[in-house]
């Protein structure tokens, strides 16, 4: 029982750590991993740390880029144990769970995990469509990378069980209505936008706000993400993404961006 969920670990520093999470795959039934610029690998401390997981190993991606790893992703979940200055759509790992699975028979889904010692960036979180947040002892809520992939995974795997004991069967085909479709997902015209749909987006508004000097582009920063937030909360499909783009080109006098 596999279940189809891209984890993906950006710019691990300790090898051992992508072992130990491999292994946290393995044992819930997911085998899709991709590696963000890790610092160390192949590694002969991850194959051990992996404890028989080597097959997740060898079919590990290694890209340069968390746009490259969730490029044809349309519904993204980012863990992070620490608050933010700004406030993103959050979830607890039994929600979140709940989510990709909703998406999973429509469209590629990943959850995401950042470096060991500052977690994911809020650049990184603005690529995500949700926040997970574990709920662990406020006292002392730090947790290794790994284990914060063991639970994640774990709920996956509980969420799946649950809903074939309630008598659903396996995922159908993606872009098919399936049993693990969200209410009003099997509706929709077009698939959900993805990462790179998004993104290519975000770049085309920023343009235009540029020049209509509503974005200044030597302070960008705050005002891009909480704009990144509004449009990631919307859930955009293809389709809309499409008409956004063909409304800012009319408005730039019909000047497109790439």
């Amino acid at each position: 029982m596999q279940i189809p969920v891209r984890i993906v670990l950006v710019e691990t520093s300790h090898p051992g750590n992508i072992g130990a999470s491999a292994r946290a795959m393995k044992t819930m039934g997911l085998d899709e991993l991709v590696l963000v610029a890790p610092r160390d690998f192949p590694s002969a401390e991850a194959t051990a740390r992996a404890s028989g997981a080597d097959d997740v190993l060898a079919r590990a991606h290694i890209v340069d880029s968390l746009g490259d790893a969730i490029a044809d992703c349309g519904f993204v979940a980012g863990a992070s144990a620490r608050p933010r200055r700004l406030s993103w759509p959050v979830a607890d790992p039994r929600r979140s769970a709940a989510a990709l699975l909703d998406h999973a028979p429509h469209t590629p889904v990943a959850m995401v995990f950042g470096p060991e010692h500052s977690g994911l960036t809020n650049e990184d979180l603005g690529l995500c469509n949700q926040v997970v947040h574990i709920p662990a002892n406020p006292a002392y809520s730090s947790l290794n990378v790994a284990m914060a992939v063991q639970v994640l995974c774990y709920e996956l795997r509980v969420a799946l069980l649950d809903r074939r004991e309630a008598g659903n069967d396996a995922p159908r085909e993606r872009g098919k209505a399936g049993a693990w479709a969200a209410p009003g997902l099997e509706e929709r015209e077009a698939p959900p936008a993805t990462a790179a749909e998004l993104e290519g987006f975000y770049r085309h508004l920023e343009s235009a706000l540029s020049t209509a000097e509503f974005l200044n582009p030597e302070r960008p920063r705050q005002l891009k993400l909480r704009l990144r937030r509004i449009f990631q909360r919307s859930g955009l499909d293809r389709n809309e993404i499409n008409i956004l783009r063909g409304a800012l080109t009319a408005l730039q006098g019909g000047r497109k961006e790439g």
